[in-house]
């Protein structure tokens, strides 16, 4: 093992002495207002084409970074949009509560305090002739 120079982005090189542990927070992390704006806004296009916010090297540590980074990130990804794109598809959904419910950030797996329901309709399907 030995010292680990890091420079921060002005420029400040701090050593992280060897034998010493790092610990980070994703939940702390990803809500930092100098890498996202509006950290706390549900905002998923943040993430879209024409937006920078996710160019930051590590920002999103969903599935860790690094070496350490999560194997089977990509497969839950294309898991993720298959879900949805088909509930979507199949179903109209609408929020019932008249708000977004609060976030609970001391929960081990970041989510909404209290109740989050929705209602769901199959849509009406055509059939093409």
């Amino acid at each position: 093992m030995v010292d680990i120079p890091v420079k921060t982005s002005e420029n400040k090189t701090y050593v992280i002495p060897k034998g010493d542990m790092v610990g980070i927070s994703p939940s702390v992390g990803m809500r930092l207002g100098e890498v996202f704006q509006n950290p706390d806004t549900f905002d998923p296009d943040r993430f879209g084409e024409g937006r920078e916010e996710h160019k930051i090297p590590y920002a999103y540590m969903g599935f860790g970074g690094g070496m350490h980074s999560c194997m089977g990130q990509n497969f839950a990804f294309v898991q993720v949009k298959t879900i949805l794109s088909i509930l979507f598809r199949e179903f109209e959904i609408e929020r019932i509560a008249p708000k977004m419910p609060e976030i609970n950030w001391e929960a081990m797996v970041v989510g909404p305090k209290g109740d989050c329901r929705v209602r769901y309709k199959r849509r009406q399907t055509t059939t093409v002739k």
